[in-house]
């Protein structure tokens, strides 16, 4: 496994890094990503931790709570041996304090998750989305106190803007207090509008980018193709419309470009399309999900080589 730096920061994680968006399964929109319960997700743990994919990525929202549990009953009496990431912002509830970045839902975010995932801290604390209706200032000010609590090691966001990023480390800078080191961005080779923007900022500013939905949203499986119908158990029935668009035209054309190159390097689509992003600048980690065992070791096959320019 290789390790870099996150950022500009002086911590490592692994370029690989694996998410639990399909753990505990509860609601519509989250069965369909996956259903993965306690004995399975201890299972993929180990998996990872031998491999060495030791950052393990969730969020409050996804199964409501239920994923962060999975997890935090997953990596029981092995704490020391991972890295979790996690992420708040968005609407928790109905009570109406229960959504945003405001001092209140922040830091009861923050309390919350530590108990779901059994630990007292959070190597990685991500803004899920940009809360226009709080002040920037309150919101890195609370940040600020998390890190200094030793509850939160490192700060990140998500879904944010050029200059959503950029006002909020001018802020930091201007204040004193923790910068953002990550941006979790979804990035992928039929996905590439990160590099217009938040790919050069990331550079000036060094903020690395987690990468997440590496294959486009479950599109560059390998198992879909022209002219033929989605696969029985894709997610993309349920939630193809939710997510990143990207016209069938194009998809089909890099899944030829795909097809050509796994024949020319004995790899697979979905371990050309990690490895891509692999090379391309200011990605820390990428990453990757699995439902089960078979496709988990397929993605862990992305790296250990490298594509040519």
């Amino acid at each position: 496994m290789e390790y870099r730096r996150l950022g500009a920061s002086g911590f490592t994680v692994p370029v690989l890094s694996f998410g639990t968006g399909t753990f505990g399964g509860k609601g519509e929109f989250f069965s369909a990503w996956g259903t993965t319960d306690v004995a399975e997700a201890r299972r993929l743990v180990d998996i990872c931790l031998e491999a060495g994919v030791t950052m393990f990525d969730s969020a409050d929202i996804y199964s409501s709570g239920a994923a962060e549990s999975v997890l935090g009953e997953a990596i029981k009496g092995r704490r020391d041996q991972v890295l979790i990431s996690t992420k708040a912002t968005f609407r928790f509830d109905d009570k109406p304090n229960n959504v945003g970045s405001s001092r209140y839902h922040l830091i009861q975010s923050c309390e919350a998750a530590l108990k779901r995932l059994g630990t007292d801290y959070i190597d990685l604390f991500q803004l899920h989305g940009f809360d226009a209706m709080t002040p920037v200032e309150e919101t890195l000010s609370t940040l600020d106190d998390l890190v200094r609590a030793g509850k939160i090691r490192y700060l990140g966001v998500s879904n944010f803007s050029g200059w959503h990023l950029m006002k909020s480390l001018s802020v930091s800078d201007r204040y004193g207090y923790s910068r953002y080191v990550a941006n979790q961005t979804y990035y992928s080779l039929i996905g590439r509008d990160y590099e217009w923007e938040l790919m050069p900022l990331g550079l000036d500013q060094g903020v690395g980018a987690v990468v997440g939905s590496p294959l486009g949203w479950g599109r560059l499986t390998g198992k879909i193709r022209r002219g033929q119908p989605l696969p029985a158990t894709s997610r993309l029935h349920k939630t193809g419309d939710m997510g990143p668009q990207v016209s069938d035209e194009y998809l089909y054309r890099v899944i030829d470009a795909l097809d050509d190159i796994a024949k020319e390097t004995g790899k697979t689509i979905p371990q050309i399309a990690l490895n891509w992003l692999l090379q391309r600048p200011t990605v820390s980690t990428v990453v990757i999900g699995a439902r089960n065992e078979e496709q988990l070791r397929q993605n862990l096959g992305a790296i250990g080589w490298n594509l040519t320019a």
